[in-house]
This record gives structure tokens, sequence and C-alpha cells, in this order.
């Protein structure tokens, strides 16, 4: 079948090096004797697989059924076991409790407000185990404010089959609100074009914002980096990873 909806074309275009910089900074950051990992927004599953693939047993949780499908699809590929579950990080209710809880890609930076962020970080909280570890990222307010606003990205396969467009924008009605356009173009077998498009709308918080949120859910000892936990934080660092425990 030659239509592909959004999630498989988002797939088959996103960088494979990032989940691996992603699986070795959890890899190191999780403490002996990890064995449960929930996977917030967990998309298409990469990221499991690879964690997978070095004994963890990991819950996908996304609140997209196409990309848990891919997940589902990616885990046969792999030869590995995912727990796949449609879940919205702001109610994880009716799930265990895990040994550590990730979530990366930005995801929490879809939320509305602080409020939603707060709720989401009240419910990891609450299904990690006493000692557990909770790893994510988050774009700051440089990558929204100063990177993105007229940030564009074009790419064509060299068959000229199939091409993509992404453009971002700011959103003035939203404090470091930022909206991405992005348009998938597939050659159908007569020739003409298939056109896929979607609209996100992502925001950035305060590092002082996130890091009252995680104390107020009851978090403890949190870290802050930059560039997959290797360095620390400048003004013109473009993404935060945090680390804190339970």
């Amino acid at each position: 079948m030659i239509y592909q909806n959004f999630a498989q074309l988002y797939d088959e275009l996103f960088d494979d090096e990032l989940y691996q910089e992603w699986c070795d900074y959890t890899t190191n950051q999780l403490t002996p004797g990890c064995e449960t990992v929930l996977d917030l927004a967990g998309g298409a599953g990469r990221l499991a697989c690879l964690m997978a693939k070095k004994g963890y047993q990991v819950t996908v949780a996304d609140f997209s059924d196409d990309m848990l499908a891919l997940a589902e699809q990616h885990a046969e590929e792999n030869g590995v076991e995912l727990n796949l579950l449609n879940a919205d990080m702001r109610d994880l209710s009716g799930l265990p409790q895990y040994d550590a809880v990730t979530c990366y890609a930005d995801s929490f930076c879809y939320l509305d407000d602080i409020d939603d962020l707060k709720t989401a970080f009240t419910q990891v909280y609450e299904h990690l185990k006493d000692g557990g570890v909770f790893l994510f990222d988050m774009i700051t307010p440089y990558k929204t404010d100063v990177v993105y606003p007229g940030y564009m990205f074009n790419y064509e396969d060299e068959n000229h089959e199939r091409a993509f467009m992404w453009q971002s924008f700011a959103d003035d009605d939203v404090p470091g609100g930022v909206i991405h356009e992005l348009t998938f173009f597939n050659q159908l077998p007569d020739g003409n074009y298939q056109r896929v498009s979607e609209t996100h709308f992502e925001r950035s918080f305060a590092l002082e914002e996130i890091a009252d949120a995680i104390t107020e859910a009851g978090f403890k000892g949190l870290n802050v980096t930059a560039d997959y936990g290797k360095s620390d934080p400048q003004d013109d660092t473009e993404r935060w990873f945090f680390k804190c425990e339970k």
C-alpha cells in the first residue's frame, strides 16, 4: 500500500543516532538492579527496542495508536518484547510502579502549561518505586525563542520520490511557544504526489519552573546537564537533560 500515515513518515526520517544517544545516556544513569522501565511518549519504540536488547523490561506508553503500531512492528523486527500501552502522561492510573521512567524528545514540551507539567510529574512520581530514577529532556527557552523562529528544513530523497518540509514560527499567544508546520510529499504510482501534513505546538519552560515542579511532585536530587549528560548547561544550550530520584 503506497499510503503512509504521518507517524510512519516521521519515524523513517528521524535520526537513528539520536536514539542511540538517548539509550547511552539512560543506561549510564540507571542504578544497578534496575529492571523495569516506563518510556513515556515512547513513540515508535526505537529507544525501547535498544533498551530491551540490553535486558530491560520496557513498557512504551504513548497517546498515538499509529506510533504504538510501529513500536509493535519494530519490536518484532528486533526480536524483543515490549509492553505497549495507549496512555496520556497526565493520567497513568492503572499502571504499576517501575524502577525507572524516561521521557525524551522534549515530549513534555507538548503539554499546554505548567499545571499540566506538574500533573505529569506527579503521575511519574506515583508510578516509580522508592529509589527509582526519572530521566527526561526538554528544549530550552533559547531553543524556542531564538533558534526556532524562522527555522526551516527541507529534504528530498535522491530518487525524488519523497520530500519533507519543516517550518517553525514563534507562537505569540504562548510564552516560549513555537509552531511547527510539517509537510511530507510522497510520489504515487501515477507520478502524482500525495501531501501529508501536521501542525505541532510546543513550548518551553524556565528552568526554575521545571525545578519547582519536580520538587513539588516529591522528587529529590535533581541534576541538570546538557549534551546527553556530557556537559554543563550554558546560556545557548538548546536541550536540558534531567535526572532525579524518588
